[in-house]
């Protein structure tokens, strides 16, 4: 392949090295784009009357069932309200008690909603005479509700999209070498399994959980599908610039480098959410 003269990085011959700084960086980026997404749960303490409180706030849950809020708070003292509306509706805020449980804990329940319906939620104390204190302040936790994915469709997604990052990181790293590098083989690996994990098992995914096979475009604009679209794109451009004669490792670098920054968007930002402004009552 010929030699790009801004890259000349002689790597190609430590390929377990290679595989091992894919894997790192893949499962860093996994873990970066879990952490960071807004199905996350919200985490953090709050310290009221010399007590603190630690919660965790869901921000997914599975459509058919009501969703259980709880909060540790063994004093029983102090009172917990849940308070709740329909995300982008015209409804009112509903506030309900949080009940004292017997192992230390206060639980209400928010609502189910239908696929991809959602629901902002505040929990608010109150330790006497007084204003209520919400833990998460003004901004309110907002949690979406998806079907049930079945786990025979959920892992293959998984192992298949995990798979088109370590792939697109070690295809990449391969094509930074000009002179020893063969990075065609892993090419066709690449676009093959990010083709089956984003365009197939994606859409089956999207199917069960919002009862959608694509709202990407030309259909909306989920960004999750956006991204799987993009990526693959850019993969085929890496493909179409190798194919026959034709040599360029940059556009497999591009190709690595625009899968990456994909995968550094987190995980169900701009995902898919009903309006009920827009929906008949």
């Amino acid at each position: 392949m010929p030699s790009c003269p801004l890259i000349r990085l002689n790597i190609a011959k430590y390929p377990v090295i290679l595989w091992l700084v894919a894997l790192a960086i893949t499962l860093a980026s996994a873990r970066y784009q879990r952490h960071t997404g807004p199905t996350y749960p919200v985490e953090d303490e709050m310290t009221i009357n010399g007590q603190t409180i630690s919660y965790e706030l869901t921000r997914s849950a599975t459509t058919g069932s009501d969703t259980p809020v709880i909060l540790a708070l063994p004093d029983s003292s102090v009172q917990a309200f849940l308070q709740y509306r329909r995300y982008k509706s015209n409804d009112e805020w509903t506030t309900v008690p949080m009940l004292q449980q017997n192992d230390g804990t206060v639980v209400a329940e928010l609502p189910s909603q239908p696929a991809a319906g959602k629901v902002m939620y505040k929990v608010l104390i109150k330790s006497g005479p007084g204003d209520l204190i919400s833990l998460t302040g003004e901004k309110p936790v907002i949690i979406r509700y998806k079907g049930h994915v079945p786990l025979g469709v959920l892992i293959p997604h998984i192992f298949f999209i995990f798979g088109a990052m370590l792939l697109s990181n070690r295809t990449g790293m391969e094509a930074l070498d000009g002179q020893n590098g063969k990075p065609q083989n892993l090419l066709y690996w690449t676009i093959a399994v990010v083709f089956i994990g984003g365009l197939i098992m994606g859409p089956l995914v999207q199917k069960y959980a919002f009862d959608a096979y694509w709202t990407g475009v030309p259909f909306g604009w989920d960004l999750t599908d956006n991204k799987t679209l993009i990526a693959f794109v850019g993969w085929i451009f890496a493909w179409w610039k190798n194919h026959g004669e034709h040599r360029s490792r940059l556009a497999i670098i591009f190709a690595a480098l625009l899968m990456f920054a994909i995968f550094m968007i987190p995980h169900s930002v701009l995902g898919s959410e009903l309006d009920y402004t827009k929906m008949p009552e």
